[in-house]
C-alpha cells in the first residue's frame, strides 16, 4: 500500500513540475509586460499630433489641449500613472510607435483593416470620417461627385489622403502636416475644399461660419481608437477598461461637452 501511495506521490509530483514548467514556458512566450512596464515606471507616454483641434493642439499659451488630451489624462489618474505626450509629426508617428518612442498612439487614430494588420485598438471612443469643407460662398461643390476637376487639400498620412486618392476626376490632392495651413489655404482660395473629419474642421470653423462651410454629404464614416503596438494587450485591455468606466461614470459625456458642445455618448456611441 505504502508502496502505491509512493508512486502516486511520484506521479503528482512529476506533473507539478510539468505544470510549472509549462506555465513558465507560457509566459515567457507572450513575454508581455506592457502594462507592468508602465506601472514601474510611473507614467505612460502618449504619442499625439499637436496640430489637430479640437482633438490635440497648442492653444495660445502654447499649452497642449484637446478632446484626446483630456481623456488621456482621465486615464491615467484610473491607472495611476502620470502622463508624457510626445508631440509627434503625423506622417512618423506609426513608424515612432513601433520604434518604442512611446507607449501608444492616442490621437484620432482611424481604425483600419491595413493599421489592424500592425498594430491593436480599444474599441472606438468616437467616430469620425471625412467630410467636405468649403468656402461659404461655394455653390458648385454639393457632394464628393462635385470634386471632379478641383484642387482639395488634407492631411498628410491620414485616411483622407487614402480617400482621395481612390476617386477620379480630381485635379490635385494638395497635402499638409498640419489642419491649419489647410484651412488657411482653404480660406485664402488657393484650394477650393479641404476634406477633414467633421470635428475637427466644425471647431475650425466655429467662428468662422461666415467664411466657411461643411457639405451635408460625408465622404465616410470612421471608427477611431487608441493604437498599441501589436504584443501590448495587457496594457490595452487595461486602457479599455479604463475608458469604459469614464463613459460609465459620465466622465466622457462630460469632456465632449466641453470640446464639441454636445454629448456625443448620449446615444450610446
Amino acid at each position: 500500500m505504502k508502496r502505491v501511495i509512493s508512486i502516486f506521490v511520484i506521479i503528482a509530483l512529476i506533473m507539478t513540475v510539468i505544470s510549472g514548467c509549462s506555465k513558465s514556458k507560457t509566459t515567457a512566450s507572450s513575454g508581455d509586460n506592457s502594462l507592468e512596464r508602465v506601472k514601474k515606471a510611473g507614467k505612460i507616454v502618449i504619442g499625439v499630433d499637436d496640430t489637430y483641434p479640437p482633438m490635440e493642439f497648442r492653444d495660445k499659451d502654447n499649452n497642449l489641449v484637446g478632446f484626446d488630451i483630456d481623456i488621456a489624462n482621465a486615464v491615467a489618474k484610473k491607472l495611476g500613472v502620470k502622463v508624457e505626450f510626445k508631440p509627434t509629426s503625423w506622417d512618423g508617428i506609426f513608424v515612432a510607435l513601433q520604434s518604442k518612442k512611446f507607449d501608444l498612439i492616442h490621437s484620432s487614430v482611424s481604425i483600419t483593416d491595413d493599421r489592424k494588420k500592425t498594430m491593436i485598438f480599444t474599441k472606438p471612443y468616437i467616430y469620425g470620417g471625412n467630410a467636405i469643407f468649403v468656402n461659404a460662398d461655394n455653390t458648385t461643390i454639393q457632394n464628393q461627385d462635385d470634386l471632379k476637376g478641383k484642387i482639395i487639400g488634407c492631411q498628410v498620412s491620414t485616411t483622407a489622403e487614402e480617400v482621395l486618392s481612390k476617386m477620379n476626376g480630381i485635379k490635385e490632392v494638395k497635402k499638409y502636416n498640419g489642419m491649419t495651413e489647410a484651412f488657411l489655404d482653404l480660406n485664402n482660395r488657393r484650394i477650393e475644399a479641404v476634406v477633414s473629419d467633421p470635428q475637427v474642421g466644425d471647431y475650425y470653423i466655429a467662428s468662422k461660419k461666415d467664411k466657411i462651410k461643411r457639405i451635408k454629404s460625408m465622404l465616410n464614416q470612421e471608427p477611431i481608437g487608441v493604437a498599441f503596438r501589436k504584443e501590448d494587450k495587457e496594457l490595452r485591455d487595461a486602457y479599455q477598461k479604463a475608458l469604459d468606466d469614464l463613459k460609465k461614470d459620465g466622465t466622457l459625456s462630460d469632456i465632449s461637452k466641453k470640446w464639441f458642445g454636445y454629448d456625443v455618448y448620449s446615444n450610446n456611441n
